[in-house]
C-alpha cells in the first residue's frame, strides 16, 4: 500500500523540487479547482448577459450541465494517477448541489414570473434590472479575489431599496424585481453566513500566494508585477519566487511568460497544470492535451477549451495563446 501511494505521489509531481513544504499543494488540485472556478466563470457570463438584457432567458440549465461536465472531466483526469482528495471532492459536491438547486429555482421563477413582468417593459430595463446588473458585476469582481461567502449581500439589499424608488416607470416590473432581488440577497446572505462559519471551523485559511520556480527573473519585472517576491536564488539564474494566487496568478504567469521566463515548478509540482481559454468556435490551435471543450452558451461563436499543459511548457503555451488572440480565462494554480 505504501509503495502504491508513493508511486501516485511521484506521478502527481508532488515529490520533486525545492519548494518549501508550506507552499506545496497536491497536483490533483489543478483539476479539482476547475469546478470552483466555473462558479466564477458562470456569474461572469451572467453579469455580461444582463448588462443589456433581462435574465429571463439566461441558460441556467445549461450552466448546471456544464458544471457537472467539468467536474466529471476533472474526476476522470485524477482518479487513476493521483491520490483521492476526499475533502476537495466533498466541497465540490456541496457547492455543486447548492448551485444546482439555486439555478433550478431561478430558471423556474424567471420562466414563469420573470417573463410575465418582462412583457411590461417591452425590451427595456427597469431601474432594478440595472441595479441588479451592477451588483452582478461587482459580485464577479469580488469573487475573483475573495470567497463568495464574504460578499456583503446585506449592503446590496439595503442599496436596492435606497437607490431604486418604489414608484416610477415599469411599475409592475419594478415591484416584481424588488421582490425577486430581495429574496435572492436575503437567502444568499444567510446561506453565505452559515457556509462562512462552517468553513472557518473546518479549514485553515489558505495561503494567498503561490510559490513558483522560474529559470530566470526578467530585469525590471518587479515594476510590472509589484507583488512578486524573491524567496531564494537557486542554481544558475533560477529563482524561487512567490506571486499572488487565484485570479492574479493568471496575470502574473502571463507577464512572466511574456518577458521570457520559464516555469520549473508551481506550488511544488513539475507535472501538469490546467489552463482554460476562450476562443472562436472554429479555433483548433491547441498546445497540450485538451481535457474538454464547452460552448459559451450566451455567445454561440465562442467556446471554452481546457488544456492540460506540462509545467515546463506553460510559458510557451501562454505566449502562443496570446499571439493567436485567445482570451486567457484562468490558470488553475492548484
Amino acid at each position: 500500500m505504501r509503495l502504491v501511494f508513493l508511486i501516485a505521489l511521484l506521478q502527481a509531481g508532488m515529490c520533486f523540487g525545492q519548494t518549501p513544504p508550506e507552499h506545496r499543494r497536491g497536483a490533483e488540485q489543478t483539476f479539482l479547482t476547475y469546478p470552483e472556478w466555473f462558479l466564477v466563470h458562470s456569474p461572469a457570463e451572467y453579469a455580461e448577459y444582463v448588462r443589456e438584457r433581462t435574465p429571463t432567458r439566461f441558460p441556467f440549465y445549461g450552466h448546471v450541465c456544464q458544471f457537472w461536465e467539468g467536474y466529471h472531466a476533472a474526476y476522470e483526469a485524477t482518479r487513476k494517477d493521483y491520490p483521492f482528495n476526499f475533502g476537495y471532492h466533498v466541497m465540490i459536491m456541496v457547492i455543486g448541489t447548492s448551485t444546482t438547486a439555486e439555478y433550478a429555482l431561478r430558471l423556474a421563477y424567471e420562466t414563469l414570473i420573470g417573463r410575465l413582468s418582462d412583457l411590461a417593459v417591452k425590451g427595456d430595463l427597469s431601474e432594478e434590472d440595472r441595479y441588479s446588473a451592477a451588483v452582478a458585476q461587482d459580485y464577479v469582481d469580488f469573487i475573483r479575489v475573495e470567497p463568495w461567502y464574504e460578499y456583503n449581500f446585506a449592503a446590496k439589499l439595503r442599496g436596492l431599496w435606497r437607490e431604486t424608488p418604489l414608484w416610477g416607470p415599469h411599475l409592475l416590473r419594478k415591484w416584481e424585481r424588488k421582490y425577486a432581488l430581495s429574496t435572492e440577497y436575503i437567502i444568499k446572505g444567510v446561506y453565505g453566513f452559515l457556509i462562512k462559519k462552517a468553513t472557518k471551523a473546518s479549514y485553515d485559511a489558505p495561503l494567498p500566494v503561490t510559490a513558483v520556480i522560474i529559470d530566470r527573473l526578467p530585469g525590471g519585472i518587479e515594476k510590472e508585477l509589484p507583488e512578486l517576491r524573491v524567496l531564494q536564488p537557486l542554481e544558475g539564474e533560477a529563482k524561487l519566487v512567490v506571486v499572488p494566487r487565484y485570479d492574479a496568478f493568471m496575470r502574473y504567469a502571463a507577464g512572466l511568460a511574456a518577458r521570457g521566463a520559464n516555469f520549473q515548478e508551481i506550488a511544488g509540482n513539475r507535472s501538469v497544470i490546467l489552463v482554460s481559454a476562450l476562443v472562436p468556435m472554429n479555433w483548433n490551435e491547441f498546445d497540450g492535451k485538451v481535457l474538454f471543450v464547452q460552448p459559451i452558451l450566451t455567445r454561440p461563436q465562442t467556446k471554452r477549451v481546457a488544456l492540460v499543459v506540462p509545467v515546463s511548457a506553460l510559458a510557451p503555451a501562454l505566449n502562443k495563446l496570446a499571439a493567436a488572440g485567445a482570451r486567457l480565462e484562468h490558470v488553475y494554480d492548484y
